[in-house]
């Protein structure tokens, strides 16, 4: 099935929004090994509670990109509406054309086309913090689920856990991520490759020693790539480097977003990647 809504309300940027086409345009994670996209996929949904889902189920994946979420989450339920503003949404509907449970729509958290209280679930992973109102963004979301249903979320965190240098070496990374995000397409990718040769790979694999020698590493730049293929980088340095609107918060302040859309019983993941959380409609 497949919708397109051209329309879209103003709570979008659309620089990001065409970024985000060119990028997974690129990056379509055909070349994304199974056991490498498994490994992600239960990072990110550690925190859902597959109890409540069920083959009668029927839900929402909030910009869904290239589908990479929705290929392993759509033989669990009985209908996964795949939504996406860009023109990423043709690299998914050509990446799960196997799948018989998708529904395609081109649209945003405001145009999906949904009924409110229509949704046994919804998930929307590293969308909100590319959205200028993310506190709207999210209670759109919650106005399409029923009442108990699950919303899990990933938004970019504000490194609270971690020391003042941690921060500050972020702060410094922000001011490439200004500068890279408005290149023409080519020197963007040609410039977020670089970044992912010379800074993702060696800090990853220098990660991978350090595990190796038992030392901790919560307070190490991109250890979290530490088993990642390459591939895997130089999609995540685009997504970093090359994304016009990027915003991050605290938990607190996450929760609290959650609370103000109408959840309760908002529980996080105590692992990376930070911060992922689910809440339930009241």
């Amino acid at each position: 099935m497949s919708k397109n809504r051209e329309e879209f309300a103003d709570n979008i940027d659309i620089n990001t929004v065409k970024s985000f086409g060119e990028e997974w345009s690129r990056y379509d994670q055909a070349l994304l090994k199974y056991e490498e996209a498994e490994k992600y996929f239960n990072d990110y949904f550690a925190v859902f509670p597959w109890e409540m889902i069920n083959s009668d189920s029927v839900g929402f994946d909030m910009g869904c990109g290239t589908g990479r979420w929705a290929r392993l989450f759509a033989d669990k339920v009985k209908l996964l509406n795949c939504i996406e503003p860009s023109k990423a949404i043709d690299v998914a509907k050509k990446n799960l054309e196997d799948k018989k449970n998708l529904s395609f729509i081109k649209g945003d958290v405001n145009n999906s086309g949904l009924k409110a209280n229509s949704q046994d679930f919804g998930y929307c992973l590293g969308v909100l913090h590319h959205i200028p109102d993310t506190q709207a963004a999210i209670n759109a979301c919650v106005k399409l689920l029923k009442p108990g249903a699950p919303f899990l979320v990933y938004i970019y965190y504000f490194f609270e856990d971690k020391p003042e240098w941690y921060k500050k070496i972020w702060i410094f990374s922000n001011i490439f991520r200004k500068l890279i995000s408005k290149m023409p397409r080519r020197l963007k990718q040609l410039s977020t490759d670089l970044i992912a040769l010379t800074i993702y790979f060696p800090m990853a694999r220098f990660s991978k020693i350090l595990e190796k020698l038992s030392i901790p590493l919560n307070k190490i730049p991109l250890s979290y790539y530490r088993n990642s293929s390459f591939y895997t980088m130089r999609t995540d340095s685009l997504d970093r480097f090359g994304t016009p609107l990027e915003q991050r918060f605290r938990k607190s302040k996450i929760k609290d977003m959650m609370k103000k859309a109408g959840l309760k019983d908002i529980n996080f993941s105590n692992s990376a990647p930070y911060w992922c959380c689910v809440g339930y409609k009241k």
